[in-house]
């Protein structure tokens, strides 16, 4: 490289995206008769996690209902159907991503 070649370097440091701060859901007195979806995001294993979660309610709280559910990509993408139907079926949820 000559003395007088301008050499170009990018700045790497990069920006994070604007988070918007949403509210909590308010907490359920009891779980008892309730359905609880176990959503799996998708990402590294939260599957196997989920369906041991499963499994423990099922022995420890069957009273409690609790539906496997998928999302319908990658976790990177959002999924608007299953937040619907999570909406109108369940009264909580759980999300797993991952260990």
């Amino acid at each position: 490289m000559g003395a007088n070649e301008k050499l170009t370097a990018l700045n790497p440091v990069g920006f994070a995206p604007k988070v918007t701060r949403k509210a909590l859901a308010p907490r359920l007195d009891t779980l008892e008769g309730k359905t609880v979806y176990l959503v799996d995001c998708r990402f590294d294993d939260s599957d196997v996690f989920l369906k041991q979660m499963q499994a423990w309610f099922g022995t420890h709280m069957p009273g409690v209902r609790t539906v496997f559910k998928p999302i319908s990509s990658v976790y990177l993408n959002d999924d608007p159907t299953t937040w619907e139907e999570i909406k109108a079926k369940a009264h909580a949820a759980i999300l797993g991503v991952g260990h």
